[in-house]
């Protein structure tokens, strides 16, 4: 059955490691998980590197810092499961790719691939919102452009898990737990 689940949080909340755990429990081999960043330093690569530690050989994991919602349309087809870790990423890449970005179109896409997948989803996504308003215009861009694209893809979601120093409180649908 084909579930869309959004897991939440601010950083080090244990989204990850939750979004994995759900996973789990959804049968199948053929998982795709649809990586958002690109390294730019030795610090990310480790980031990245400790991230696939995490993954077993079940997983393909694709690198699309741009095309989101065309991928998810591509991989849904053959996969019995898409994890896409992370959404603020994604926003972060479109932004500077392109600076006039109109995140509402983007997020209208977003939304629309999710609704139009044919396998189960589970989508990670950082709370940028409950901080002070950035000082400068691309900071405050980003956050506005991450809380728009955070509402579309809690609004067409089964189930919102908001992820707090680690555990997992359900916001919306099914109370999942690991």
């Amino acid at each position: 059955m084909k579930e869309i689940v959004l897991v939440i949080g601010g950083c080090r909340s244990g989204k990850s490691r939750y979004a994995l755990e759900l996973a789990k429990q959804i049968p199948g081999d053929r998982r795709i998980f649809i990586a958002t960043c690109v390294p730019e330093d030795k610090e990310m690569e480790m980031r990245v590197a400790h991230h696939k530690e995490g993954r077993d050989k079940s997983w393909s994991t694709v690198e699309i810092p741009i095309s989101l919602p065309e991928a998810i349309i591509e991989y849904s087809s053959k996969s019995d499961l898409i994890l896409v870790d992370c959404l603020t990423l994604w926003i972060s890449n479109l932004i500077l790719d392109n600076n006039n970005l109109d995140i509402s179109e983007a997020a209208l896409r977003l939304t629309r691939s999710l609704k139009d997948a044919q396998c189960p989803l589970i989508m990670v996504s950082n709370e940028v919102g409950t901080g002070i308003v950035p000082e400068n215009d691309l900071a405050r861009l980003f956050r506005d452009a991450a809380g728009i694209v955070n509402q579309n893809v809690a609004a067409c979601s089964d189930s919102v898990i908001w992820m707090v120093a680690g555990i997992p409180v359900p916001v919306k649908g099914g109370t999942q737990s690991n």
